[in-house]
């Protein structure tokens, strides 16, 4: 989970008042224990089957720091700040590195927004001030709560596509509220030309576009999107570890994991099929 859920983290800080209360609970988890918090059904990061790419990340770093893996299953990401402070987990696998949720480790890879379409249609398009993305006819998907909803808000075409999202998310308000949309339904409705395009975060679609029966193509999304006030919208993000800010040990010890088996993470993304950007 990442870019996606940024908007509603400040809903998380109202959770907080009950956390006193709970926490005291709970059973304490062991300290030679790394206790990853990570999405129940969350493919293609993690899930309880662990078949995403974060799980395999997950049993690198175990093995590096010699510790078991436990996991916390989460199923709502409004949730999990409380679920850390609680002490049910102390490590995201990843996550942005403002995340105010958690402590971060160093950057451990960057990677982008791809534009998602069919071969066959030879659409050519690199960057959000393209004509074609302009026009009425022409059909984008992207995850709501995401870069690419705010850039069909700034370009006056979050209306058309309005239906689009109501499906997707099943007639439901993401207002407040988690709905979970499987990035496979995208990259799906591409293929099936439902629509002309989709705009995903690399990592969630890699594994969906490889596995299309139908030849698709995936672009980079140059790192040029801005607001109608000039602000820009990055399209292009490193990628840390959260860490328990109760744990704050575990962030030099995740510091040297990446130091020491960064071309095994690295192998794991690029298994992945995730495209990879220099770190800045």
């Amino acid at each position: 989970m990442f870019p996606e859920v940024k908007e509603n983290r400040r809903t998380w800080l109202t959770l907080c008042l009950s956390v006193a209360l709970s926490v005291l609970a709970l059973p304490a988890l062991a300290a030679n224990t790394l206790n990853i918090c990570a999405g129940k059904s969350e493919l293609p990061f993690s899930n309880d089957q662990k078949q995403g790419f974060e799980n395999k990340i997950a049993t690198v770093i175990g093995q590096a720091l010699n510790m078991p893996v436990n996991y916390f299953w989460w199923t709502n990401p409004l949730t999990l700040q409380k679920d850390m402070e609680e002490g049910k987990c102390d490590v995201l696998i990843g996550t942005d590195p403002h995340d105010p949720r958690v402590l971060a480790t160093k950057p451990y890879y960057r990677s982008a927004y791809v534009f998602i379409t069919r071969q066959d249609r030879e659409i050519d398009v690199t960057a959000w001030d393209h004509p074609y993305l302009k026009e009425k006819n022409f059909r984008i998907g992207v995850m709501p709560d995401s870069p690419g909803k705010n850039m069909l808000l700034q370009i006056n075409r979050f209306d058309d596509m309005f239906d689009y999202f109501t499906e997707i998310q099943n007639f439901q308000s993401t207002r407040n509220r988690y709905v979970h949309v499987e990035p496979s339904r995208l990259v799906n409705d591409v293929a099936n030309m439902h629509l002309h395009m989709a705009m995903l975060w690399a990592p969630e679609a890699a594994r969906y576009v490889r596995a299309s029966e139908v030849p698709l193509k995936t672009v980079i999304v140059e790192d040029n999107a801005q607001k109608t006030n000039g602000e820009k919208i990055p399209m292009h993000y490193n990628v840390v570890m959260g860490v328990n800010k109760q744990r704050p040990e575990l962030v030099e010890a995740l510091n040297r994991v990446i130091d020491a088996n960064g071309a095994e993470i690295t192998a794991i993304l690029k298994d992945e099929g995730i495209p990879l950007l220099p770190l800045n």
